[in-house]
């Protein structure tokens, strides 16, 4: 049914489509990935969304109802247009009479909605709400419906995600005895935009920074080389995973996406492309290894916290003071009066806290260091008072959130503290980067982790003059603007850059295509200034969508616009790979492997990783190898869609 919108009826029909996927979801991921299915996979989709409420007026944050009514705007218009082309600005397939997605509305994923998107024949289930609570409903609801569907589930808590889908699967189990146990394995995925898309937002922070993935027990680690003086060619490391625009020598960098043409990005390029392309900047594949280092452990500041937290360095120094007079009085008490020193010094104890007799008949001696001990505990008590107060202040201090110190510089202001900002706080921190918070709801998500960091924090509106100057912009190295509110994103790196043009800033938005306006604008009025402009949507989608096809992938990165994926694969059952040579088995600009798992037959330990194959190695049935692919690489790999030209996406 060809850009379909329907009403809810009053008894649920079923889909026109078998096999096909639904995704359910009420913001911009949810119009991304079936985007992503349909275009890149070739798959039928039924996109449900949450039915309109009123329009959407100009000045409105996309936020809530909001943003589920102007998503279903876009998601049906998009797929009205060009009789169910792509929308602008995507990069798949736009062969005239195939069936776009079928948009259906429902308030909440319901039996009967789902029902309605014909959940009973689907192959594949994807809840992306932004609400974890309704994603777990819906995700109990689709299983008792379909036993046998696979679930993709989108859910920020990761414990929480880990119980759901050992429940869920084991649901699939009892309900389906004769499943495979390889089928139950992918059955239900649980993933976090957040944590997909995080590390990228936080990489924009550093210039030339390093993209690191860890998943399954693996560890890759790719960099960006800028481009060599002389017109030679960048070191290649492993091996180079992609060419940056042909304009990244300009000291702003670029942001070339699909519609770049031959200025923009290449991944995957062959060693002839390689070759010609000097002067151009290269991400490289630096290590792949079984297990990589542990990342950092953050200092997590408060109950454990030492001595040095609470008390100050001159009340620490007068208390090592009066334990040195007591010291000094117990051993001279125990030479003049020939005691023993552990008598000596519980004389001492007692003098100094007044609970000892008087020294009446006793030696001048004896009487003296009595007298010296009064005084020493006369000390003692004003130095307990004020440790007291001194720790009470900052036991206090310590639960309250840190102001800006003042000769703070090289940081980074993060703005906005929701499920996007709490991580990439997370990663700037593991990275070592200085950052300042701004927030303006002091019950944000991620303030009590910031007031655990000890992170400083200035709450108030973004958009209010002085905000941005509390927390130090003028000397700070870059703004990442993570708020869910694209004009708060916008109008606060429009203020920072009228501070500080040369500033480096990353700004969050929903929309892709929107975000591409606003970069190429922000690059034109600051062209010496590095901007970058990131949709969430744009880089969780690609691991949603693969989810989708029962395989999870192992990481993205991105490259520019485009969107680079790690995956591993078993060999058997794909012809572009069986019985292939390394070399043959790569395709330029679609997929390229990069390592294999050893097992012990062919004499390396079990779980070993061998990076550096020998071109002529030929790929065996029972080989796991790990490759790097674009989006519309991995879906032909996958054999989802029909073969199509090899060029990247």
């Amino acid at each position: 049914m060809l850009g379909h919108v329907s009403s809810f009826p009053q008894q649920p029909q079923p889909s026109p489509f078998s096999g096909h996927m639904v995704v359910c979801g009420d913001d911009a991921l949810a119009q991304r990935l079936a985007v992503e299915l349909r275009y890149v996979y070739g798959e039928r989709v039924t996109l449900v969304v949450p039915p309109e409420r009123g329009a959407v007026r100009p000045d409105e944050p996309l936020s809530g109802r909001g943003r589920a009514a102007a998503l279903f705007g876009r998601m049906a218009s998009a797929m009205n247009r060009n009789g169910g082309g792509l929308p602008h600005g995507s990069d798949g397939d736009t062969n005239a009479g195939v069936e776009a997605v079928r948009v259906l509305q429902a308030a909440e994923p319901s039996d009967e909605s789902l029902a309605e998107a014909g959940i009973a024949r689907a192959s594949a289930v994807a809840l992306v709400y932004d609400d974890d609570e309704r994603n777990i409903r819906a995700a109990l609801t689709a299983r008792r419906l379909n036993p046998r569907v696979r679930l993709v589930i989108r859910l920020y808590n990761r414990k929480l995600g880990q119980h759901l889908e050992t429940l869920l699967d084991q649901a699939a189990a009892v309900a389906s005895p004769g499943l495979d146990p390889a089928a139950i394995d992918a059955s239900t995925t649980v993933l976090s935009d957040a944590d997909t898309a995080a590390p990228a937002l936080a990489a924009t922070a550093l210039a030339g920074s390093t993209r690191v993935i860890r998943a399954e027990g693996l560890f890759l680690r790719a960099a960006e080389r800028i481009p060599p003086p002389g017109g030679q060619v960048a070191d290649p490391g492993l091996c180079t995973l992609a060419l940056l625009s042909s304009t990244t020598h300009d000291p702003a960098g670029a942001e070339g996406s699909d519609s770049s043409g031959a200025e923009g990005p290449r991944l995957l390029p062959g060693p002839a492309e390689i070759a010609a392309a000097t002067g151009r900047g290269t991400v490289v594949l630096e290590a792949v290894t079984q297990s990589g280092p542990a990342a950092p452990k953050v200092r997590m500041r408060g109950r454990s916290a030492p001595l040095s937290q609470f008390f100050s360095r001159r009340l620490r120094w007068s208390a090592l003071g009066v334990g040195l007079a007591v010291l000094g009085l117990a051993v001279a008490s125990s030479f003049t009066t020939g005691d023993h020193p552990l008598h000596a010094a519980y004389l001492t104890l007692l003098d100094l806290f007044a609970m000892g007799d008087p020294a009446i008949g006793e030696p001048t001696a004896r009487q003296v260091i009595q007298i010296l001990s009064g005084i020493a505990g006369l000390m003692l008590l004003p130095l307990l008072v004020a440790g007291v107060l001194e720790a009470f202040g900052s036991l206090r201090s310590a639960s309250s959130l840190r102001r800006p110190p003042r000769g703070l510089s090289g940081h980074v202001v993060l703005l906005g503290l929701g499920k996007i900002g709490t991580r990439v706080l997370v990663h700037l921190r593991e990275l070592g980067i200085p950052v300042v918070c701004v927030e303006e709801d002091p019950d944000a998500r991620g303030i009590p982790l910031a007031r655990r960091l000890h992170v400083p924090v200035v709450l108030g509106d973004v958009t209010d003059e002085g905000v941005l100057e509390a927390a130090k912009i003028g000397r700070s190295r870059g703004l990442l603007a993570l708020t869910s509110v694209d004009t708060t994103n916008l109008e606060a790196a429009l203020y920072a850059r009228s501070l500080k043009p040369n500033l480096r800033v990353t700004v969050r938005l929903f929309d892709d295509e929107f975000a591409t306006v606003v970069y190429r604008t922000l690059r034109t009025a600051h062209p010496q200034a590095i901007t970058r402009s990131r949709s969430v949507s744009h880089l969780a989608g690609p691991s949603f969508a693969v989810a989708m096809m029962g395989r999870q992938i192992l990481g993205a990165i991105p490259v520019e616009r485009k969107v680079l994926l790690f995956a591993a694969v078993e060999v058997g059952g794909h012809p572009q790979l069986e019985g292939r040579t390394v070399d043959q088995a790569f395709r330029e600009g679609a997929w390229r492997v990069l390592a294999l798992d050893v097992a012990a037959p062919n004499g390396a330990p079990e779980g070993a990783l061998v990076w550096n194959l020998h071109p002529g190695y030929v790929l065996r049935p029972t080989d796991r190898v790990i490759i790097a692919a674009t989006r519309r690489g991995l879906a032909e790999l996958l054999g989802r869609r029909r073969r199509t030209s090899p060029s990247g996406v």
